[in-house]
């Protein structure tokens, strides 16, 4: 477990020693110090505090309008007794918890945190997504203990974003920064709940801007990075600049150990406040789907492409039917522009497109074969395309979340491992995360997790949705003509 200091405390001991140097090595002019009534590091600390951020009446303004969101969410139990090689052994206590359920019973209700802040006084609250999905109960409690029940106005799992509506008035809202984004460098205040501590508030600067984290929950999002600490219970709540205005929703963190580690990602405050406007419209987000798998290009591959540098983004895969592969888009081009904005990093993409209307037309500006060429593609619409990606076995859906990349498993992989004849999730390609922590390999077969039987890739996302956040789940693996269970823990 990492201490965690103030930040200003650490600067005001280095400043102090700065100053006492500073006094030791003036000589004579002490004496002209003494006689103005001033010292050398009361000279140091006075003109350092004046650059120092104050953040106290920050907290005292935008207190009463930041939340604390508890939900409800009912999971069905597996309901099915454990297998008889697991009873008697140190691992009977915990699997039986995942087969059979708490008391055997086959519905359990699990109570998560998270923060979120008030938009608007007649009882608009924002939050992430991630924090009220397929909550049964959602229950908000204001700075003076009130709580009241909320209801999903809307929300977008694509910039993981929600709106909440508490049958309220006349409450106290936080103010939106109509001004830039932040610059890399310049301070920032988060405020939350992390671990269920109501109104912690923590301070850093940010660390960066457009960071992309593709296969998570916000991947048509240029997160703000930041180094603030922001912990399990901190998703939803408000980044404030030194105005008091804000300029993110805190969202995600980067971690191995499932708290904080100096890596905190934010949605950027003019994002979210279209999203925020178009679910009260509308009551949900819709993006533009172009249908490419894309990923980024080191040096060596951008030479070895025709490219001085590595920019752009590498089109690895063409869903088929998408409408990249109706403007003839192929496996290998490289995507340098979207209708004029020059591509630096693959991440850039995703929200480009995202942040466009269904049946927009943009033009590409792509490299094939190290020639400029141009397409124009119509895009289609994301929510419709993932929801015809659930519906069969045809799609390839990564479950990031945990860091897996999985696909429908092939006809000659079930004849060579004796596999069932439907069914199951090939791990094509794995990243640093909790399924590599496990012990899952590429190559491994998922063919059930709890008592559920895997029809395919896109049910292990669905199903990991459902289970409690920090909890482990047995999932049955085939390896080679062996099978194991895998404890996997669900971030």
């Amino acid at each position: 477990m990492y201490s965690q200091r103030p930040i200003a405390g650490l600067w005001k001991v280095a400043i102090l020693g700065l100053g006492v140097v500073t006094t030791a090595c003036a000589g004579s002019d002490d004496e002209r110090k003494e006689q103005s009534g001033t010292t050398a590091v009361e000279e140091a600390s006075g003109s350092s505090a004046a650059a120092l951020p104050a953040f106290s009446d920050i907290v005292q303004d935008n207190r009463e309008a930041v939340v604390n969101i508890s939900t409800t969410r009912k999971m069905d139990g597996p309901g099915q007794e454990i297998p008889e090689r697991f009873r008697g052994t140190p691992f009977e206590d915990f699997f039986q918890r995942f087969f059979e359920g708490p008391g055997g019973g086959r519905e359990r209700e699990v109570q998560s945190l998270g923060s979120g802040f008030v938009v608007s006084s007649d009882g608009h609250i924002v939050t992430n997504a991630h924090v009220v999905q397929e909550a049964s109960e959602i229950v908000v409690q204001f700075a003076d203990r009130r709580q009241r029940k909320a209801e999903v106005l809307g929300k977008d799992m694509a910039t993981d974003l929600a709106v909440l509506k508490v049958d309220a008035d006349d409450l106290p809202t936080v103010r939106w920064s109509d001004s830039e984004a932040p610059q890399v460098g310049e301070w920032v205040l988060a405020m939350g709940s992390p671990f269920g501590f109501e109104h912690s508030v923590t301070s850093g600067i940010i660390s960066a801007k457009g960071r992309s984290i593709p296969g998570q929950a916000g991947s048509y999002v240029p997160f703000l990075q930041t180094d603030v600490a922001i912990n399990p219970g901190s998703s939803g709540g408000p980044l404030f600049n030194l105005d008091g205005e804000v300029v993110g929703v805190n969202a995600q963190i980067f971690s191995k150990s499932g708290g904080y580690m100096g890596l905190s990602f934010a949605i950027p405050s003019d994002m979210a406040q279209d999203v925020v406007a178009e679910i009260k419209e509308d009551g949900e987000v819709s993006h533009g789907y172009l249908g490419v798998g894309i990923q980024e290009l080191d040096r060596d591959l951008a030479r070895s492409m025709g490219l001085e540098k590595p920019r752009g983004g590498l089109v690895a895969d063409v869903k088929p039917d998408s409408p990249a592969d109706e403007a003839g888009l192929q496996s290998g081009d490289i995507i340098l522009e979207v209708d004029g904005e020059s591509i630096d990093r693959s991440g850039d993409i995703p929200p480009l497109i995202g942040r466009l209307d269904p049946g927009t037309e943009v033009t590409l500006t792509l490299l094939r074969e190290e020639e400029r060429i141009e397409k124009t593609a119509t895009l289609g619409s994301l929510q419709e395309a993932r929801s015809e990606a659930q519906g069969g076995e045809s799609a390839t859906e990564p479950t990031s979340v945990v860091g897996m990349r999985l696909v429908p498993v092939p006809d000659r992989l079930r004849e060579q491992q004796s596999l069932p004849e439907s069914g199951g999730a090939l791990i094509e390609a794995m990243e640093e995360g909790p399924a590599q922590e496990a012990g899952f390999r590429t190559g491994d077969v998922i063919l059930k997790i709890g008592d559920a039987s895997i029809a395919g890739p896109g049910e292990v996302e669905e199903i990991l949705d459902r289970v409690e956040s920090g909890a482990r789940v047995p999932v049955l693996v085939q390896r080679g003509e062996g099978m194991q269970y895998l404890p996997l823990r669900v971030p």
